[in-house]
């Protein structure tokens, strides 16, 4: 590798780690917002939102990673150009193929971490979040610790509590369960407590009133109570554990026999293909953004008038290569056979990246063709 190659290479690299950790603060930003307020608004810990967001974070770099090596190459390929260090480096007899080679270098680099985070991590992620997830929604300690909220921590129950003392005492406590629609029941008290005994959980009222409505003429009928025990363990309990996904499956898995694997998550082979070979086009076309970003500034060349015009047509060209990905899945869904059209957008930007070296290699070739068939 040349020293120009060494030079390039760096300056891509960290102009594509600026701009990843931008955008990741920024796409971060707009998600956490929402997840603040639902866990801490759940009555979670700071903790357990960290947790969150840790367990979120690899998805999310996989979105902007390829925004991000789409950037830097621009970024980096513009500069050089206005201060001719490309110009410089072609006229001593580099071609546009010899100067893409530290681009290309740098999208495998690009790739390869989108690689390790598609096919390890990003499953591995999930699956631990989805865990996570069936626990705090059935966390009822946490959901019943909220104070002058109404809560519902099953269908048909719900809780409110005035205030909570410093030694656990809820105050001031309301509990409707509403589960069967023949014999409703309110239960006010003016303290109670949560008590675990082995595996079962009690909300132990004392000093309260017990209301029940009850038969098609809606008799009400009430008792005053000194203490009493309503048993909150079938609320703690989880009704659902976390369904098997082949999301939350690493790539080395999906490669073995879709049929079992498809039998096993309850899916289709199709579904298996799709989620294994988009994972590694992800990568690729992470090494394409790049490449894309480069040709085209390149090819623009120098302009007073700014490199605007060339950015923009870079950026559509990376708009269609991706909505096109987001299209092309429902054939691979349906059979997992054309799992190769996956790659069609790769494919595409490559033959593009190829076109507009040729066109940078050869400035003249293209405009002595336009004036000959303009003859």
């Amino acid at each position: 590798m040349s020293k120009f190659d060494r030079y390039m290479l760096s300056q891509l690299l960290v102009l594509f780690g600026f701009f990843a950790l931008v955008l990741v603060i920024v796409f971060w930003i707009n998600k956490a917002v929402h997840l603040f307020d639902r866990l801490i608004g759940d009555g979670q810990t700071a903790l357990v939102f960290l947790e969150f967001t840790a367990l979120g974070l690899p998805r999310l770099i996989t979105v902007v990673l390829p925004i991000a090596a789409f950037s830097a190459a621009v970024y980096v390929t513009n500069r050089l150009n206005d201060e001719s260090e490309l110009t410089v480096m072609m006229a001593t007899g580099n071609s546009p193929w010899r100067l893409v080679r530290p681009v290309l270098l740098f999208g495998l680099i690009a790739g390869a971490m989108m690689s390790v985070l598609s096919n390890f991590l990003v499953p591995l992620a999930a699956a631990q979040l989805s865990e996570r997830e069936v626990e705090i929604s059935h966390n009822i300690t946490a959901r019943l610790l909220t104070e002058s909220t109404f809560l519902s921590p099953a269908t048909g129950v719900t809780f409110y509590t005035r205030s909570i003392g410093t030694d656990g005492v809820l105050r001031d406590v309301f509990l409707a369960d509403r589960r069967d629609e023949a014999r409703r029941f309110i239960y006010t008290a003016e303290e109670a407590y949560l008590v675990r005994n082995g595996e079962n959980t009690s909300l132990i009222m004392v000093n309260g009133l017990a209301q029940l409505l009850s038969g098609s003429d809606l008799r009400l009928s009430t008792a005053s109570f000194r203490d009493f025990s309503f048993d909150i363990t079938a609320l703690m309990k989880p009704d659902s554990v976390t369904e098997p996904s082949i999301q939350y499956l690493s790539s080395p898995h999906l490669m073995r026999n879709w049929a079992r694997i498809a039998n096993e998550n309850g899916t289709t082979t199709g579904a298996v293909a799709e989620e294994l070979h988009s994972r590694i086009a992800r990568a690729v076309f992470c090494v394409v953004t790049a490449l894309i970003g480069f040709a085209t500034i390149l090819v623009g060349g120098h302009s007073r008038f700014g490199v605007w015009r060339d950015i923009f047509i870079a950026f559509v060209l990376l708009l269609a290569l991706d909505g096109m990905r987001s299209s092309i899945s429902a054939p691979v869904l349906e059979d997992a056979r054309a799992w190769p059209i996956l790659y069609i957008p790769s494919i595409l930007g490559g033959l593009t990246v190829l076109a507009l070296l040729w066109t940078a290699a050869n400035p003249g070739a293209l405009r002595r063709r336009l004036r000959g068939g303009a003859a």
